[in-house]
């Protein structure tokens, strides 16, 4: 679990970025975004068939 500890003198918006930024670099918001419905081991599989296709 992610954590960010205010620093003295610090305005919350400012430590909320911060919690944002190293919760992106560790993927941990995309992973609970997948997670939040099941899906099958075949739409997972179709998925990352596609995901090279769409990046170009």
């Amino acid at each position: 679990m992610s954590e960010v500890k205010l620093k003295k003198g610090e305005p919350i918006d400012k430590a909320l970025r911060r919690l944002k930024k190293k919760l992106d670099r560790e993927g941990t918001l995309k992973e609970v975004r997948n997670r939040r419905h099941f899906e099958k081991p075949s739409e997972k599989k179709r998925k990352l068939q596609k995901a090279p296709k769409r990046r170009y």
